[in-house]
C-alpha cells in the first residue's frame, strides 16, 4: 500500500486510519519465511503538533521449521510498531534508525511492514520453548521420550 502523506505533513491534527491485507503472493522476496495467511495491517498515521507518527499492528501466520527437532509447525505472530515519519534529514547528527524518510511525501507501507515483521521474528525458531531437539547420535526426537543410546553424555537413555 502506497501512502501519500502531503496533507499529513502539512496539516496539524490530520490523520489517516490504515486497515488492509498484504497477500502471501505479495511477500515473495522474504522466501526464508513461508506466510500461510495474509498479513493484516491495522493502525493510524497522524500529525500531532507537527510530528507525523505511524503506529500499526500486524497479524499473520507463518509455517516454520524448528531449529532443534526439525518439526514443521505454524505460528501466529502479531507484533506492533511505531515510527516517526519525516520528509528528509538535513543533518548527519540524526540517527537514521529513529526516523523513516518519506521522499516526495510517499511511503511504501508494505515494504516497511514486511521489514518490521521479519526483523521482529526470533533468530532461533523453536516449536516450543523447552524443545529438547534430536539425539546427536541416533537422531531420535527427544521430545517423544528417551532414545536407545547407551552413552548418557550423548543422548538420553530409556
Amino acid at each position: 500500500m502506497i501512502l501519500h502523506l502531503r496533507e499529513l505533513f502539512d496539516i496539524e491534527g490530520e490523520y489517516k486510519d490504515i486497515d488492509y491485507l498484504i497477500s502471501p503472493e505479495e511477500i515473495g522476496e522474504y522466501q526464508s519465511y513461508v506466510f500461510t495467511a495474509p498479513i493484516k495491517v491495522h493502525g493510524r498515521v497522524q500529525n500531532r503538533a507537527g510530528i507525523v507518527t505511524l503506529m500499526f499492528d500486524t497479524v499473520t501466520t507463518l509455517s516454520l521449521t524448528c531449529d532443534r527437532c526439525l518439526k514443521e509447525f505454524e505460528r501466529t505472530v502479531g507484533p506492533s510498531f511505531s515510527h516517526t515519519l519525516v520528509r528528509g534529514l538535513e543533518s548527519d547528527e540524526y540517527d537514521y534508525d529513529e526516523y523513516v524518510v518519506c521522499e516526495r511525501d510517499v511511503l511504501d507501507l508494505n515494504e516497511l511492514a514486511l521489514a518490521d515483521l521479519v526483523l521482529s521474528l526470533p533468530t532461533k525458531i523453536l516449536c516450543k520453548e523447552d524443545c529438547k531437539g534430536l539425539c546427536p547420535v541416533c537422531g531420535h526426537d527427544l521430545n517423544e521420550g528417551g532414545c536407545g543410546c547407551s552413552d548418557p553424555s550423548r543422548g538420553q537413555q530409556k
